[in-house]
């Protein structure tokens, strides 16, 4: 890849998570008819009228040429069209069609509308608050927030004064996370109360419990590795969870046949909003293209990341196993509260590739290079020179609507349709879609997180409350297993902290993914088959063998990147299915807005960006 392309650019793949720690280290609904109006009234701002300085090739020094807005004459400075043998160009026609270009995009974005933002109605049913997000606010000791607390909240959210977010009761030392990021208005793609997302399950509905039942598993599977999710599987536990979830009603995971198994288990899905239901509240879950072909782990979390001179190491930094933490209701209160475990997690010295659940609950805990990273990858080629070239670059063409394909006399540059222009859309777009998922979560759903719900269900069992938990979790294996094993119904976490101090849908993390991945697959072609696919060798996971099974695709490895992001927080114990289902579709629909507006600005002759989307139909933005 060539330098130019990359060269003083900074990652920023991982924006979301940046946030977290950011807001962690300073600690050591209104409902959304009320505040759509902030949004309809939003007009683009221009700006940077920039000014031109010119010199002529015979080295007549000319003034500084002002603005082509201005209204004030030019008087005798010279300009480049003015000068014999230079080329002439009409600044104020560039400047006019750079205005009515913005103005364009503005009208594009204003005249998509609002959908509707249904919500499941727990935040009305529970006077309580049960069913609502309040982790960092104080609570009373069975973990139900203090309503004063949270009318705190709600009234910032209500009247959007940044004063009021200053006045909200915390409860510890943990500060919210960006309560007032939502508001900013992006300037690129659409803003953040147009995409419409379903309404998450109930509190007390089959589809909420089968989704804790999942939880559950995946904590209790943290240390088994990937290898053992294969149909041939003869792992207890695999087969254990694999019937446990077939017994539910509502279980929206992938499935083969209509049946959950081993090749199946925990891999990722999207759910959309279905377009027959005008309320906005059911849910159409598809399972992408590639997500359950080949390993579990996705290709690009396995090769080498060329980066010029440099490779980053796909080996990662793993937790032991027996790192669980809000097992206990005392610290599983401190959380809620806002305060702090004092406990950490206890890392192997030796670094490897991503093999078991734990490995990538902790990979999308803290993340990686991910999305610039499957770029690098994708755009470089492997150096036969090089020791590490077996498993590296694998030099995907990019996607044949690419017009330059096809010139004769041109080559992209960091301008338009390079590996380098994409690179600064990709680190553009998470702050883009980190504004939507959070809009959802503050101003719409505020769900509780799943280790809330976990609180629930241990009261219900050890101090006899009468929450509404779903009969299909209390009778499930799942929670009869975690119960022996860790000594508690509480939801074992994978971070000390538990999650992050928001609500819990739809995912910021998987939004990212979604957004990111979803760019990945417009520039570059999806057919593409990769060479030389591996496999963490699940007899030393410092190593990586081949894979010999059924092709695997540039657009089917970057599904599953997506998908294995979303899924890797559930793994920790800080999301729910549909939170990274919701967050997936919210993020491809960012991610085609921004090239919608990308693509006015274009000189060269292009038809648009071609490519498929999660629910596997093709598009062209």
């Amino acid at each position: 890849m060539p330098s130019e392309s990359t060269s003083n650019q900074a990652s920023g793949n991982n924006a979301h998570r940046q946030t977290e720690i950011m807001a962690n280290s300073s600690q050591n609904k209104a409902s959304a008819t009320s505040n759509r109006s902030i949004f309809s009234r939003s007009r683009r701002a221009f700006l940077g009228r920039a000014g031109l300085l010119t010199a002529t090739a015979t080295g007549i020094v000319t003034g500084v040429i002002g603005s082509p807005f201005s209204t004030k004459k030019r008087g005798n400075i010279v300009q480049a069209q003015d000068i014999v043998g230079q080329v002439k160009f009409d600044y104020a026609g560039f400047s006019q069609k750079a205005y009515n270009l913005r103005v364009q995009a503005a009208k594009q974005e204003l005249d998509f509308g609002i959908p509707p933002h249904p919500t499941n109605g727990d935040g009305e049913r529970y006077p309580n608050k049960i069913a609502n997000d309040s982790r960092g606010l104080p609570h009373n000791q069975l973990g139900e927030v203090n309503l004063d607390a949270y009318n705190s909240l709600t009234k910032a959210l209500q009247s959007l004064n940044p004063d009021d977010f200053e006045k909200i009761i915390l409860g510890g030392t943990r500060k919210l996370t960006s309560p007032q990021g939502p508001l900013a208005l992006s300037l690129e793609g659409l803003n953040a109360a147009q995409i419409g997302i379903p309404a998450p399950p109930t509190l007390d509905s089959a589809e909420q419990a089968a989704e804790a039942v999942e939880l559950y598993w995946q904590a209790l599977l943290r240390d088994v590795s990937f290898d053992k999710f294969q149909d041939n599987t003869n792992d207890p536990k695999v087969l254990a969870a694999v019937a446990d979830l077939n017994n539910l009603s509502a279980f929206k995971g992938p499935k083969e046949n209509g049946r959950v198994t081993p090749q199946t288990l925990f891999r990722g899905s999207v759910n959309y909003v279905d377009s027959s239901d005008p309320s906005g509240r059911k849910a159409r879950y598809v399972t992408p293209p590639g997500v359950t072909d080949g390993p579990y782990i996705s290709q690009f979390l396995l090769l080498n990341i060329p980066f010029n001179t440099q490779f980053i190491s796909p080996l990662i930094r793993t937790a032991l196993p027996g790192n669980d933490f809000l097992t206990t209701f005392d610290e599983w209160l401190t959380i809620q509260n806002g305060g702090s475990s004092g406990r950490s997690i206890q890392y192997d010295s030796t670094r490897r590739y991503i093999s078991t659940v734990r490995d990538l609950g902790e990979y999308a805990h803290i993340g990686g290079a991910s999305w610039l990273g499957a770029l690098l990858i994708l755009s470089s080629g492997a150096d036969q020179n090089d020791e590490l070239a077996s498993v590296t670059g694998i030099n995907a063409p990019f996607s044949p609507t690419n017009p330059y394909n096809n010139y004769k006399t041109q080559v992209a540059g960091v301008g338009s349709f390079a590996a380098g222009y994409f690179q600064t859309l990709l680190l553009l777009a998470p702050s883009r879609v980190i504004r939507a998922s959070y809009w959802q979560k503050y101003y719409v759903h505020r769900r509780l997180r799943p280790e809330a719900y976990g609180g629930l269900v241990y009261n219900n069992l050890v101090n006899k409350t009468q929450y509404p938990i779903n009969s299909e979790l209390l009778n499930s294996k799942a929670l009869a297993q975690t119960s022996s094993t860790f000594n508690t119904y509480l939801l074992p976490q994978a971070y000390p902290e538990g999650a992050p101090t928001h609500s819990s849908y739809s995912g910021g993390a998987a939004a990212t993914a979604g957004v990111s991945v979803t760019l990945l697959k417009a520039f570059f072609d999806e057919s593409f088959v990769i060479p030389n696919p591996v496999q963490p060798d699940p007899n030393d996971p410092t190593k990586v063998i081949p894979y010999t099974g059924a092709p695997l695709t540039v657009g089917g490895e970057l599904n599953k990147l997506a998908t294995n992001y979303a899924i890797g927080r559930s793994f920790g114990g800080i999301h729910w299915r549909s939170d990274g289902s919701a967050a997936l579709a919210l993020g491809e629909e960012v991610a085609i807005s921004i090239l919608r507006d990308e693509k006015l600005g274009y000189n060269e002759r292009f038809d648009g960006y071609t490519f498929t989307k999660f629910d596997g139909t093709k598009i062209t933005v």
